[in-house]
């Protein structure tokens, strides 16, 4: 019926800058409705090389959990292609405030989109998909993860966030739960999730999938499928640590 696809897994300045992991987002798609979450740079390229390949021209709708570049930096060539070079009004996007306002989106593409709607906490619509912003994260920027009811499914997207146990209360209904993930240790200066944060909210949810990704360069250093082996034997938690073109099948 539908699937999650990574279309990159960094997380932070250097990981993406370097290119290390791709940073081309997530698409949903779900009963022939499709939607990307945080195209960043290098999506547009990620899609055309996804096998099988991702048509962008088939994108009902763009959402930005935030402004920062490895979130937004192809958001331009993505609303390009939605709307099929700007020759069809359609598809619909979704950013916070300051996103809009600080113009990550080119005033000359704005007309093309057929409804572009702010985001914030809430409850939204893509045609047939209901989805909704429970809650703000703490962040560096206005950032919202976000919880789509697809069918007898909840798969949620908590995006860049410090912990705290809002988190939990917020997102306890997940059935597939992705995390981002930038640290392997803890960083008080920085609002990122680490790795002990990320298995906290995985083992008070307790979704049926719990999927990591948005990797720093300490969480690459450490290994990550080291890491996702050491947590299943140890902790006996089943916990994917995403890869770059990793497709989750939905339902589950």
């Amino acid at each position: 019926m539908g699937f999650v696809k990574f279309l990159g897994t960094a997380g932070a300045r250097f990981v993406t800058i370097k290119q290390l992991r791709a940073s081309g987002g997530i698409w949903l798609s779900h009963k022939g409705v499709n939607l990307i979450i945080d195209p960043g740079p290098g999506s547009i390229v990620r899609c055309n090389v996804s096998r099988p390949k991702l048509d962008p021209c088939s994108l009902d709708a763009i959402i930005l959990t935030h402004k920062h570049l490895d979130h937004s930096g192809d958001t331009n060539i993505m609303i390009e292609a939605m709307t099929e070079g700007r020759f069809k009004k359609k598809g619909a996007l979704f950013a916070p405030a300051d996103a809009l306002e600080d113009k990550i989106i080119l005033d000359y593409l704005k007309d093309s989109v057929e409804k572009i709607t702010v985001l914030k906490k809430g409850k939204f619509s893509i045609r047939d998909i209901q989805f909704e912003a429970p809650i703000k994260n703490l962040h560096s920027a206005p950032t919202y993860g976000l919880k789509f009811y697809l069918d007898n499914e909840v798969v949620s997207f908590v995006s860049d966030s410090k912990f705290f146990e809002g988190i939990i209360s917020a997102y306890k209904d997940s059935t597939l739960l992705v995390l981002n993930v930038v640290f392997y240790q803890r960083r008080e200066e920085f609002d990122h999730l680490c790795l002990e944060d990320a298995i906290k909210i995985v083992k008070e949810i307790k979704p049926k999938k719990a999927i990591f990704t948005h990797f720093g360069m300490s969480i690459l250093k450490a290994k990550p499928r080291v890491l996702e082996q050491k947590i299943k034997e140890e902790l006996k938690i089943d916990i994917k640590f995403a890869y770059d073109g990793l497709t989750q099948e939905i339902p589950f």
